[in-house]
């Protein structure tokens, strides 16, 4: 059986983490639901940057949408849900068999708008509009002004991917405002089920500390880091709190693994996809670490509720002069800055393709 399908019937979810027009064209897609038992995707504003630049499939709608008028961030949006329309619908036999809990394609709001609530507010609503599509997360940052954005969504009821989570606290941070909003459905005697993900990022830990630890303590920490999430996750829906909200009928905000293509070429390809394997938990993974996994990933048990050995291992990085608690705010930071850099890169490189598919031909 392959390791993929392994995860699968583990209880672990996989999602892809890359989408491109090329994907949907070429049937890489289809493939990867039939034989790597992927029933979900998630995009970024990276990914796109780099599926629009690879090539010409992106052309003929940039060209379209320009003499229509259409420019910078509203071009880029219809553009991107174009792609994931036809990969969520993909994805909706996958989406109604269990139930709306797996299936589901996810769209980033712009990350010019991590530090304005209500604009981001606004913005998460407009794509969930315009998407039409059930099975569609709105990716919302999960720093201190998306928090208010992320309750105000789950109550008015759109589906929310929390991403750039990098900490138990900031995942607790993210799964209170989740409850927050389902409470506030109940209070106004709505539906409390709406579907939301926590995305806690896993390889950019170990990035960060790899000049600063000994060679023991190299690509540890951030699996640490989701073993210390994880149990803080079993715990909450262990809670009389949530309990009465799942016995109202609110569905659990999932854990979702992501980052977790390793970067350090000194360790295994497959390394955060084996140590997270643990059920009710989704892992979107990119596609290089998706194939290798498929060539020689082994499913080497599941990860400890109690979180195993992950204090300890946390007390050695402190003793190694590593604050948690600091590096996680900064890696947020330093992902939200990423992504903006990511999509002024994609709006000028849609504006260059415009211009130029726009000049006439010489003769």
């Amino acid at each position: 059986m392959k390791p993929t399908r392994q995860l699968h019937d583990l209880g672990q979810r996989l999602w892809l983490d890359n989408i491109s027009r090329d994907l949907l064209d070429n049937g890489t897609l289809p493939h990867y639901i039939d034989d790597f038992s992927i029933t979900g995707l998630t995009s970024n504003p990276t990914i796109f940057d780099g599926a629009i630049g690879s090539g010409k499939a992106y052309d003929q709608g940039i060209l379209d949408k320009a003499r229509a008028g259409k420019s910078g961030e509203a071009l880029f949006i219809e553009l991107a849900l174009e792609d994931l329309r036809r990969a969520a619908d993909l994805f909706r036999p996958t989406f109604d068999v269990s139930n709306h809990s797996d299936g589901w394609v996810s769209m980033e709001i712009s990350p010019l708008l991590a530090g304005d609530t209500e604009g981001s507010i606004r913005a998460a609503r407009q794509i969930h509009h315009m998407a039409a599509r059930e099975n569609l997360f709105v990716k919302i940052p999960g720093t201190p002004n998306g928090i208010p954005a992320i309750e105000e969504l789950i109550f008015s009821g759109v589906p929310i991917n929390v991403t750039l989570l990098f900490s138990r606290e900031q995942y607790l941070a993210a799964a209170e405002a989740y409850m927050r909003g389902i409470e506030r459905r109940l209070a106004a005697g709505l539906n409390p089920c709406v579907d939301s993900v926590a995305s806690v990022f896993v390889s950019r830990w170990d990035v960060a500390v790899k000049d600063r630890v000994p060679e023991a303590l190299r690509n540890k920490l951030g699996i640490a880091i989701c073993q210390r999430t994880y149990r803080a996750h079993r715990q909450l829906l262990a809670t009389p709190r949530w309990r009465t909200l799942a016995a109202a009928g609110a569905c659990p905000q999932r854990l979702l693994w992501a980052s977790t293509g390793s970067k350090d070429p000194a360790a295994a390809d497959t390394l955060y996809i084996e140590a997270l394997a643990a059920p009710d938990t989704i892992n979107t993974i990119p596609e290089k670490t998706l194939l290798a996994f498929d060539e020689h990933g082994k499913i080497k048990g599941t990860m400890a509720e109690d979180g195993g050995d992950a204090e300890a291992l946390l007390v050695r990085f402190a003793q190694a002069d590593i604050d948690i608690d600091a590096l996680a705010l900064q890696l947020q930071q330093d992902g939200a800055q990423s992504f903006v850099k990511s999509w002024q890169q994609l709006l000028q490189r849609i504006a260059d393709k415009s211009a130029a598919l726009a000049a006439p031909v010489a003769t």
